[in-house]
């Protein structure tokens, strides 16, 4: 793994500094405070036989001090100070993110309509079964995904990179994009046009339709100008369930893997362009944007 995959894997960052400073913890709880108060114990008993001795010698001895003395004994060293403090918080902070909810920032417009550029976004990591952190191991089945659904996953190409797409087609789908409409297991989905869509940043316009994805409706977009797809030349695991025909194609989806793609459907490299996500690659499901600082009526569902 490379130093700048380190660094980008903020799970595994957060695993290092939980076993460090827990370990820390554990060490100060079960030992060294002990022996700190071993050490305070025997200095107090010769604090107080020294006192006691100048008492007999009539001699008042100062009584002030026993305390401050323990108490400079009874202190934790910096680092174990600061590493016992920060380690439940960490720890805390771990457990959330690894096993609840994980918060993702929206970096591009390929899910656009549904999710802009800036939108932070929450993401269940439970619904597609708990899963060990780090590692991405599933180890209890809860729930698959389901058409529809806007899922974040590991890009199969370059797994320290995390990717959001919408769901198009589970295990064993026939899959074809013909003239920019989808077809699922010789379905034909129904749109319905809506008004243009203005990108505000641009200042242009994208044809708008609400597209009924089995029984999930969501919007998408058209670019007019842009071809229906772009030809395909990487080879990618399962390429030879697809077949493609100029700005054409068909994909069935092999056990175990999923066809992604992006509501912005003419500015997304998504499952067309890279092939299936496997299950090993899920991350969560994306369901509430809890905050877009440039935008506050963001905040909320986009279900």
């Amino acid at each position: 793994m490379s130093v700048q995959s380190i660094l980008g894997n903020f799970a595994l960052i957060l695993f290092v500094l939980t076993i460090v400073t827990g370990v820390i913890w554990f060490l100060d709880v079960f030992y060294l405070a002990k022996k700190r108060r071993a050490h305070a114990d025997a200095a107090l008993a010769e604090y107080d036989a020294r006192n006691a001795k100048l008492a007999a010698e009539g001699i008042k001895p100062d009584s002030n001090s026993r305390a401050a003395l323990e108490a400079g004994i009874l202190r934790q060293p910096t680092w174990i100070e600061y590493s016992g403090s920060f380690f439940p918080v960490i720890a805390l902070v771990f457990f959330l993110r690894s096993f609840l909810y994980e918060p993702f920032k929206i970096p591009s417009s390929s899910m656009v309509p549904t999710l802009l550029v800036g939108d932070l976004i929450l993401v269940n990591k439970y619904t597609y079964g708990v899963r060990l952190p780090v590692i991405n191991k599933k180890i209890i089945e809860v729930n698959d995904p389901k058409r529809g659904d806007v899922m974040v996953f590991k890009y199969p190409e370059d797994p320290s990179l995390d990717y959001i797409k919408r769901v198009v087609g589970v295990p064993g789908d026939k899959i074809v994009y013909k003239n920019k409409r989808l077809t699922i297991n010789d379905q034909a989905l129904s749109y319905e046009e809506l008004p243009d869509y203005l990108d505000e940043d641009r200042l242009t316009y994208s044809k708008q339709y609400k597209e009924n994805l089995n029984g999930v409706a969501h919007r998408i977009l058209n670019d007019e100008g842009a071809p229906a797809y772009a030809t395909n030349e990487r080879s990618f695991p399962g390429h030879e369930n697809c077949s493609f025909n100029g700005g054409d194609f068909s994909c069935t989806v092999p056990p175990g893997n999923y066809f992604m793609m992006g509501d912005n459907r003419d500015n997304s490299l998504d499952s067309r362009y890279w092939g299936f996500v496997p299950d090993q690659n899920i991350v969560g499901k994306a369901f509430f944007i809890w905050m877009n600082f440039s935008n506050l009526k963001r905040i909320g569902s986009f279900q």
